[in-house]
């Protein structure tokens, strides 16, 4: 009898333990993002006629809130690579060797193509005809591209394309080193915008914008997330536990 009264307790204080313990965010396998934040219902692939291969460093890989991750969602035919230096990565060399593309970096610089002061008759003669266009971009931080590209010797001999931003960046829920520093989804909508009518992707439809219209959704959602966090320290500092509040 002793005996099940002891089964029974020890019943009852495992399902108040259970109760009792703490309890975890869901995450989207996808997205990466807790399930209140996962975005996914708000992709839309589409094809852009262009390989777009994004190189995301290892740091930004743990970031939820990864743009690069987000692109490759959204772009057909896209790859996404972890890494620092690439120079061994096979896959990297066998998308850089692929006779089929003509590989060029989304990278800015002096040694850079400008494609924001090209006509589109230039920005046409500025690939090969007779391949298709694949880009290479880096997602990471400033310092981490920049070590990426110094490491990675399959890299350095990539052509490389740029553009002058046209706005300032949309990426209010990360400190951007100035305000036209585009994230990696906005730098790709924006190379789409300007080279991909010279790559047959009839721009004029507004495919690309599926790439704006997810991050601008998960941006105010965050920007919601942060809204509701301050309130909810505001009131915490006026009124101890168990005060009412003073309407």
């Amino acid at each position: 009898m002793l005996i099940l009264m002891n089964l029974a307790e020890y019943k009852i204080k495992r399902a108040n333990l259970i109760l009792e313990s703490p309890k975890y965010r869901t995450i989207c396998s996808t997205c990466t993002q807790p399930d209140f934040g996962c975005y996914c219902s708000h992709v839309h692939n589409f094809d852009s006629k262009i390989s777009f291969v994004i190189l995301i460093h290892p740091i930004e890989v743990k970031r939820r809130i990864a743009t690069g991750r987000m692109s490759h969602l959204c772009l057909k035919n896209s790859h996404l690579i972890k890494g620092q230096n690439y120079t061994e990565d096979s896959l990297v060399n066998e998308l850089i060797q692929d006779p089929e593309y003509h590989s060029v970096m989304l990278y800015p610089g002096v040694n850079s193509k400008n494609l924001s002061l090209m006509f589109e008759p230039e920005k046409k003669n500025l690939f090969p005809s007779n391949k298709k266009l694949r880009i290479f971009v880096l997602d990471g931080t400033w310092a981490t591209a920049k070590k990426m590209i110094r490491q990675s010797e399959n890299l350095k001999a990539l052509p490389r394309i740029c553009f002058s931003p046209a706005k300032p960046s949309n990426f209010r829920v990360r400190k951007q080193p100035s305000a036209h520093c585009y994230s990696t989804i906005e730098a790709i909508h924006h190379t789409i915008e300007l080279i991909g009518e010279s790559q047959d992707f009839a721009v004029h439809q507004r495919e690309h914008d599926k790439l704006i219209n997810v991050f601008d959704y998960m941006v105010e959602r965050q920007l919601g997330f942060i809204r509701e966090s301050n309130l909810n320290l505001r009131e915490a500092s006026y009124r101890r536990e168990g005060q009412k509040k003073i309407s």
